[in-house]
């Protein structure tokens, strides 16, 4: 088997014949196994839990279909963009974009508006704001290494403990200068209140590449799992497996090749030779899963990978038309909840009872820990009073039923360890020729589920003799609300490969 030089590794090159197999059934593994499948390689898809999609799966209870967070269909990539519609096509349904932050019983646009906040907030708190902003613009923090230091160099002070600090500790859990600034560069991108204040008095011209800011959407009209659901369908009629309930626990390695994956299942284990293995699992799932073991190094760096696990609340209530938003920040101190997806309003079609709304109602948390122990219908109480503390509605809503999801590693935490952690484990893998890591979980990155596919479209064209490095997928600054007209050097890259 021949390998070619991509970036800093080499690639094994994919030839007639080869058995391919794939971990995990979420946006990535599912976007290779489709490509490959159209090629006319053979895969097998092996996914641990019982339902495809991963964190971009639509939930049931009792005909109503509920996403894990909210999945806008919204991408930058040209190619990403037709893959989707080549696989849903009409099932796509264009949706008006209204989100808004919940604080102190008031509500803020959001992407966050620098005229819109100042006004909420009143003329004393939008004077310390400036006042704390004009500081840190003057004086700003030397080093920008953690969260706090990024966001207040921007924003100033005052602005940032009200906007950014309460909430993003309660969705990671950790302090936000334990947050690397990365993060925040790739969440919160382009932005500063100088711009904000500029564009909102109209004395910024925008720069004549930028189209808009998205304030439309398109979505599947059954939710973003029946996106990966068809997929699995057409991956199968192209004579393909997607195998649930398939927990992959061993990656076998002879000579510095994989050779061999072996899975438990409900009837017992099952072990599939292969020529690629194509990985979307949690990086530290993966280490763990390789035999001959790695250095303890290794492992012990694939260990010190963190994971903030999610839990969504479904609400069922009696009521139609509560607000007019997709969803809702919420960073009002003193409850729990993060974030309030309202179904109704991203396709009509998830909610099956005429007069009636889904609510989601997001919590983040640890594996383990109270909120994640906590019995389902402690939980539905819980965010029945939560919401209603909220008066986002009239004090006599009837909650009628409610269900609780839960994702473990829903998203990789960028500690200040973890770069560290990453680059050990990643000298392991790229010494593996042909064990192709990608996806959110599977690099260790926050990407959103276009950039995931992108990652395994490269991961696919490198097996075919490209030179992509999957890495650099998702590590531009530019804005992600807006759109630029020109192609993107990732859109060209795709389309030249």
């Amino acid at each position: 088997m021949s390998a070619v030089p991509t970036g800093s590794r080499q690639v094994t090159q994919l030839r007639a014949g080869d058995r391919i197999v794939v971990i995990g059934a979420g946006p990535a593994g599912l976007t290779a196994a489709y490509l490959l499948s159209k090629q006319g390689h053979a895969v097998t898809v092996l996914e641990a839990d019982d339902i495809v999609g991963g964190i971009s799966r639509t939930a049931q209870y009792k005909g109503y279909r509920f996403d894990i967070g909210g999945h806008r269909f919204f991408t930058k990539i040209k190619p990403v963009e037709d893959l989707w519609y080549e696989i849903l096509g009409e099932d796509f349904i264009s949706v008006p974009r209204l989100s808004r932050i919940h604080y102190d019983g008031k509500f803020f646009d959001y992407p966050l508006k620098a005229m819109n906040a100042l006004r909420g907030l009143g003329l004393w708190r939008a004077t310390t704001i400036m006042l704390s902003y004009l500081r840190w613009h003057w004086w700003p923090n030397p080093v920008e290494e953690n969260f706090e230091q990024w966001v207040t160099n921007r924003f100033g002070k005052k602005l940032y403990q009200i906007f950014f600090k309460t909430y993003t500790e309660k969705v990671w859990g950790i302090p936000c200068t334990e947050i690397r600034a990365e993060w925040a560069a790739q969440r919160i991108q382009g932005l500063s209140l100088a711009k904000a204040i500029l564009s909102a008095a109209q004395l910024n011209r925008r720069s004549d590449n930028i189209k808009t800011l998205i304030n439309e959407f398109q979505y599947p009209r059954l939710g973003p799992g029946q996106m990966w659901e068809t997929c699995t369908e057409r991956i199968r009629e192209m004579g393909n497996e997607v195998r649930l309930r398939h927990y992959v626990h061993a990656i076998e390695q002879q000579d510095g090749m994989v050779v061999a994956v072996r899975a438990k299942t409900d009837t017992g284990e099952v072990r599939l030779e292969c020529e690629h293995v194509i990985n979307t699992s949690a990086v530290r799932s993966l280490v763990r899963a390789l035999e001959p073991a790695p250095a303890p190094a290794v492992r012990q760096a694939a260990e010190g990978l963190r994971y903030r696990d999610f839990l969504v609340v479904a609400l069922m209530l009696e009521a139609e038309n509560l607000f007019p938003d997709n969803w809702i920040y919420i960073h009002t101190p003193g409850v729990k909840v993060g974030r309030i997806q309202n179904f109704n309003n991203w396709s009509k079609a998830m909610v099956p009872e005429p007069g009636h709304t889904c609510l989601g109602l997001e919590y983040f948390c640890f594996k383990g820990d109270g909120l994640w122990e906590a019995k389902d219908e402690e939980l539905v109480a819980l965010a029945t009073r939560e919401f209603l503390s909220l008066d986002l509605t009239p004090k006599d809503i009837k909650v009628v039923d409610g269900a609780v999801i839960r994702m473990p590693k829903a998203y990789p935490i960028y500690d200040g360890a973890y770069r560290g952690h990453l680059d050990t484990v990643r000298e392991c893998i790229d010494q593996i020729p042909n064990l192709h890591t990608v996806g959110r979980n599977g690099m260790h990155k926050y990407n959103n589920a276009d950039h995931s596919m992108l990652t395994a479209m490269f991961a696919i064209q490198n097996m075919q003799g490209a030179h992509h490095d999957l890495w650099a997928v998702n590590t531009d600054y530019e804005y992600h609300e807006e759109q630029k007209l020109e192609a993107s050097p990732v859109d060209k890259a795709v389309v030249a490969a």
